[in-house]
């Protein structure tokens, strides 16, 4: 068996360090001894704990991803459609629950047969972790190699009984006296004038953004108005993986002390609502969130997403936010947004827009591997305003 200590140092000399996870009794040994370092987030879902792994990859980082491989269903979208076209690479380590040959419960059966396969359909090298020290580090080193020498991603499938426990001295704890934060005053900037259209404010976005500032853009129609308004190294757009923006803002803020604006839409924050509880969790002073709110799936078709019924700053509100503003017109919307530039968030930006796009609506040229490589450039060299 292993020494949980002995594993989490290995990764971390080999240049790991930012980690996101969900948990996995079989990885519960290491994951305790992650569980208070600044460096770990608990996230709320497997694809938000890959998409904040792809914000610290851009921020400068090599990352790993902890989970069990009951949640890899939730990470064929970020794999395929987020790490895969830009190649961001990250480590997983996978609790093989189900193994083939092992007895474990009806529910892992039929995951536990076809880890191995989906993992590689989605391209990602595979290893099984060994039980012994040395021949722990010969397969880390081959997973690393991988992630570091080919813009893919590697996954170490654990099985059962491959840690040892920790001495009970050493267990960590949940902090059950952290105070509750107070929920967060809502302000109501809204005007009941014509709704501006997203174009329009994203042309007053990105007429007020400080050129130290990064922006992400959520898939779809979004990112490539913005990307028609003005194309910036400053700049990440989306493609597939809908409802990750936030979580890559999260990754990025987390790792970077530039501000970090995440243009989000209502169907996609509807589909992870709970990467709100994880900013309000994190509390990133240079996170700003913008949700653009039309009330449809612009970008297929304008279907409804039933945001009407959604009231997005109490929930920002409820999670932990600094500040949560709506608004809905442009004037209102910069002044709320210069607020936030001068304030310690994370912050809610909800502003309420007409549905539609502009006409001859244009795809970023630019391959998402390069916008990733000239992102991470960007964050790494960007000079202050």
């Amino acid at each position: 068996m292993l020494d949980p200590q002995e594993f989490i140092h290995a990764l971390d000399s080999r240049g790991i360090s930012f980690y996101a996870g969900v948990p996995c009794s079989f990885l519960k040994e290491p994951m305790r001894l992650l569980a208070d370092r600044p460096d770990y987030v608990g996230a709320v879902i497997e694809t938000d704990a890959l998409a904040l792994c792809a914000g610290a990859w851009l921020a400068g980082r090599k990352a790993a991803v902890f989970c069990q491989n009951s949640g890899l269903g939730n990470l064929i979208s970020p794999l395929s459609s987020l790490n895969a076209p830009f190649a961001i690479p990250t480590l997983l380590v996978i609790g093989w629950r189900g193994r083939p040959g092992e007895q474990d419960e009806p529910q892992h059966a039929v995951m536990g047969e076809t880890t191995r396969q989906m993992l590689a359909a989605m391209n990602v090298a595979s290893f099984e972790l060994p039980k012994s020290s040395e021949a722990m580090n010969r397969t880390l080193d081959d997973a690393v190699a991988v992630i570091d020498n080919t813009g893919k991603s590697a996954a170490l499938l654990v099985g059962p009984g491959t840690f040892h426990a920790l001495h009970p001295a050493m267990k960590t704890g949940n902090d059950h006296t952290r105070p509750i934060k107070k929920h967060t005053t809502v302000c109501d900037l809204k005007t009941g004038k014509e709704l501006p259209t997203r174009y329009a404010v994203l042309e007053a976005l990105v007429g007020a953004m400080p050129t130290k500032a990064a922006v992400i853009a959520t898939t779809g129609k979004c990112g490539r108005e913005l990307y028609s308004v003005a194309d910036k190294n400053q700049h990440f757009y989306m493609v597939g993986s809908m409802g990750s923006a936030s979580a890559i803002g999260l990754g990025v803020a987390v790792n970077s002390d530039r501000p970090v604006v995440v243009v989000d839409g209502d169907g996609a924050a509807l589909m992870r609502l709970g990467t709100m509880a994880t900013a309000g969790m994190l509390q990133p002073a240079n996170y700003i969130h913008l949700l653009l709110d039309n009330e449809t799936h612009d970008s297929t078709g304008g279907q409804p997403t039933g945001s009407h019924t959604v009231d997005f700053c109490a929930l920002a509100a409820a999670c932990g936010y600094e500040t949560a503003t709506s608004c809905d017109d442009t004037g209102t919307f910069i002044t709320a947004f210069n607020k936030c530039l001068k304030a310690s968030g994370p912050h809610l930006l909800h502003c309420r827009i007409k549905p539609g796009s502009i006409a001859n609506l244009i795809r970023p040229a630019t391959a998402p591997a390069e916008v990733a490589r000239r992102f991470r450039a960007f964050l790494k060299n960007a000079v202050a305003d």
